[in-house]
């Protein structure tokens, strides 16, 4: 018994010893799992930061790209409504000169001058109007109050179509030029204004979503624009055909006889009597283009209709803006 009593303290000294490492052990893998835990949410909080300055970083050029765009609108809309005021001051004047700079016509009599002024009124109560349909379709405006103003719109196009009919009484090819309208509006034109089928094609992509039975009422309605569009090119075709071959068989002749005289002047009655074909022509395809307009309104909703002017307003105004840069920037170019 003697000689177990330090072989049991040797043993008692090593349990210890054994413990007291396994304990520094623990404690190391514990503080080196802490500091692992400690560099692994840092690492996470370095992302998340990270991450937030790239979303600061781009919301802020957002910004910026959304005030260059909206200054860049508002520059095109002054320059345009300096334009606008410099061509109502050379009408009051009582003198329009052609963009090719080799016409002069007095305002007294003309009517594809009387028509200018007119033009600029309408387009200045249409800018009104929208600018209240655009108000009542952002404050959600109950769809009755919202119908009349949708309503006072449509009634307002239908004011441009009977100004188009009486100017090209007096002037038709005034009208179908398009010398009333700027550039860049000129080379969409078809027959003296917009071709409903094209119109159509933008509106669908801004109107969705549309029901199966509205899609297919707008599908017809674009079909069929495009057929009466197509009879009335065709029909322009053979106009200019017929009046070319007209103008060329009329030819006065070296000699200047009475005969051949006469034989012109018969030509040229037959080239006049063709003309004035240009002027049905004309009415067709803005009859056209307000039918149109008609039974899209009749397709869509109130709040459609109100979004699909809108389009369209937008669309022209876009347009306008283009041609007062393209022309504000020309002598730069040149």
């Amino acid at each position: 018994m003697a000689d177990s009593s330090p072989r049991t303290d040797t043993s008692t000294d090593v349990d210890t010893d054994e413990k007291n490492q396994g304990n520094e052990q623990g404690q190391h893998v514990a503080v080196g799992a802490s500091d692992s835990s400690g560099r692994s949410k840092d690492k996470t909080d370095q992302k998340v930061l990270h991450r937030l300055a790239q979303n600061r970083e781009a919301a802020r050029k957002s910004r910026l790209r959304k005030k260059a765009y909206v200054q860049q609108l508002e520059s095109s809309r002054l320059k345009l409504t300096q334009l606008e005021q410099e061509l109502h001051r050379a009408r009051q004047q009582g003198i329009f000169i052609s963009n090719s700079g080799d016409q002069a016509h007095s305002m007294n009599g003309n009517g594809a001058l009387t028509f200018d002024v007119e033009y600029a009124r309408w387009l200045e109560e249409h800018s009104r109007q929208i600018g209240d349909l655009r108000n009542a379709v952002n404050s959600h405006a109950s769809d009755v109050d919202l119908r009349v103003t949708v309503d006072g719109v449509m009634a307002h196009y239908d004011e441009i179509f009977k100004l188009k009919g009486a100017a090209a009484k007096a002037d038709v090819f005034y009208m179908l030029s398009g010398m009333w309208k700027t550039p860049a509006e000129r080379c969409f034109m078809w027959l003296g204004g917009f071709r409903s089928s094209e119109l159509l094609k933008l509106l669908v992509s801004q109107l969705e979503p549309l029901t199966e039975q509205q899609l297919v009422g707008i599908c017809n309605l674009q079909q069929s624009s495009q057929q009466a569009e197509d009879a009335l090119s065709q029909g322009m075709d053979a106009l200019q055909q017929s009046l070319a071959e007209t103008l060329a068989s009329g030819s006065l002749g070296p000699s200047g006889s009475s005969g051949n005289v006469a034989n012109y002047m018969g030509q040229m009655a037959m080239a006049m009597g063709k003309l004035g074909t240009l002027e049905n022509f004309l009415r067709q395809a803005d009859n056209l283009r307000q039918q149109t307009l008609q039974q899209m309104h009749r397709i869509l909703t109130v709040r459609q209709s109100a979004r699909a002017l809108l389009a369209i307003s937008d669309y022209f105004f876009s347009l306008r803006a283009l041609s007062s840069l393209w022309l504000a920037t020309e002598g730069v170019r040149t």
